[in-house]
């Protein structure tokens, strides 16, 4: 047997003749990467990543089909090496289409298993279905009303014929759950560590969910009457019974956690009492402050934000919107304010939103049960100005009409105004209803709290902010988002703070 001796990466190493470079590699615990190299079949080399130099070659060589011979120099990790595979690796994928991990998944945001519990569902196991969507969503009742479901633009049954209804069995699961004996997930005992959640939104109620599980004691401060936040108090009853959110919230009471309401950090208590008491603290704010377009008379009382508006009805306080109103925005708020206002008995409710129907953020149900319910469009149009009457309150809206330019950084063709075509529409009240930020009294608050330019709080990849112990997440740093998402941020704050009160 004729024995050779070759040297790979510096290393002298001992081959029989016949044997491949990728043989003696692997016999030699010298790692070259390949995809297509089976020893049980003939070798042909195609996936091109077992790559390497042998000197005196000017040309890379697979290593899986290339023999050794004596005296060999071969060096497998050089930059040439590398850059070779990762062409090669890329042109492998260019056209992949299969499935690492389900589309509906990775589309959302709380990483929830959809294809588990769909199976689970069809198969009659309505329970191991709740315990799987609770791994990851705890208020799913409420979820499976209000979410956005991105995991059903991803589904792949809709390349056949309709996607599968994910959201409605999420949905059905959870009220199946609420009907009988509610599922409560395990806690493991007791860590002798304290966590305060400023805010008891989605984002605070998930992370208290999951903090609570992992056996840390946990209080919620919530500045409202009840615990909810925009699931309350931003979304109106026809969509999200509030019974239904008491019972999910209850659940999670259940499991131990403390809700404090009617107490506003800052206002009822310092936030350095509430640091000092507590081994973490996470901001669960949201953002409840709304902005406006910043046109002429946007000041005129009976001018209303969209959330101040759809908390006031909540609340049952007074509003005085008058027969005629105007709803300016183009989301699901927007649409939100715009049915509410029907159901409240305004006579005239129009949507007013500066591109078309089909460009509007709002879910596609949503504009189409509007206009079943009589508001009235008025797309390619944006307000100008809003007059007033003699005594300060709104008497119409001046609108500019729009058409549509180029693409902006959205994707979406830019609003362009038309000269010369604005025209006025009579009004007794106005909601705008185009987003919101975090109330800027955060950060005057909280010392040495870092935030940007529209308010929103600074944190790194693991939620943690400029403050020590201090983490934040959901609406309050990415400004207005989903539910899903919000609960999504629970979840990653609740990991990162687990991991912060463990030490590791």
């Amino acid at each position: 047997m004729n024995k050779f001796r070759l040297n790979i990466n510096g290393k002298e190493v001992t081959g029989v003749a016949g044997q491949t470079i990728l043989e003696v590699a692997r016999e030699n615990d010298i790692f070259i990467p390949t995809l297509c190299y089976d020893e049980r079949t003939k070798i042909y080399g195609s996936c091109g990543l077992c790559m390497c130099e042998v000197e005196g070659n000017p040309k890379l060589c697979k290593a899986c089909a290339t023999e050794i011979a004596p005296g060999m120099v071969i060096r497998t990790n050089t930059e040439r090496v590398i850059e070779s595979r990762k062409t090669n690796l890329e042109l492998l994928l260019s056209n992949h289409t299969g499935d690492c991990r389900p589309p509906c998944v990775l589309a959302c945001p709380g990483q929830t298993d959809c294809q588990g519990y769909v199976g689970l569902i069809a198969n009659g196991e309505y329970e191991k279905a709740l315990e799987l969507i609770k791994d990851k969503i705890p208020l799913p009742a409420a979820l499976g009303r209000v979410c956005p479901h991105p995991c059903e633009e991803a589904c792949r049954r809709g390349l056949i014929d309709e996607p599968i209804s994910i959201q409605q069995l999420k949905r059905f699961a959870a009220d199946v759950d609420l009907e009988g004996e509610v599922f409560v997930p395990e806690c493991e005992e007791d860590t002798g560590k304290s966590v305060a959640i400023i805010g008891g939104g989605p984002m605070g109620l998930s992370a208290a969910y999951f903090l609570r599980q992992m056996g840390h004691d946990v209080t919620i401060f919530e500045s409202m009457p009840n615990a909810g936040g925009m699931l309350r108090y931003g979304i109106p009853e026809y969509r999200l019974p509030k019974a239904v959110l008491d019972e999910e919230i209850a659940t999670i009471e259940s499991m131990g956690v403390e809700i404090i309401t009617n107490t506003k950090v800052g206002v009822d208590i310092p936030f350095e009492t509430v640091r000092s008491d507590y081994d973490a603290v996470l901001l669960g704010i949201g953002a409840w402050v709304s902005t406006g377009v910043g046109c002429k008379g946007e000041d005129a009382e009976g001018v209303i934000g969209g959330i101040d508006f759809l908390r006031r009805v909540v609340r049952n306080e007074e509003i005085g919107m008058g027969r005629k109103v105007a709803i300016v925005g183009g989301g699901n708020t927007a649409m939100d304010a715009c049915r509410t206002a029907v159901r409240l008995g305004a006579e005239e409710v129009y949507n007013i939103y500066r591109r078309t129907k089909d460009e509007m953020p709002a879910d596609r149900l949503e504009i189409e049960e509007g206009e079943e319910e009589g508001v009235i469009f008025k797309n390619l149009t944006n307000p100008l100005e809003i007059v007033k009457d003699e005594n300060g309150h709104v008497k119409q809206v001046v609108l500019q009409v729009m058409e549509l330019g180029e693409p902006d950084a959205s994707g979406r063709r830019r609003p362009i105004e038309k000269k010369g075509s604005e025209f006025e529409l009579p009004v007794d009240a106005v909601i705008m209803s185009l987003g919101t930020t975090p109330n800027p009294l955060i950060k005057s608050t909280t010392k040495g709290l870092e935030v940007n330019k529209k308010g929103g709080i600074i944190v790194n990849e693991d939620g943690l902010t400029s403050r020590q112990g201090v983490y934040a997440g959901g609406d309050a740093v990415t400004g207005a988002a989903t539910v899903i998402l919000a609960m999504g941020a629970g979840k990653l704050g609740a990991k990162s703070i687990d991991e912060y009160l463990s030490n590791k």
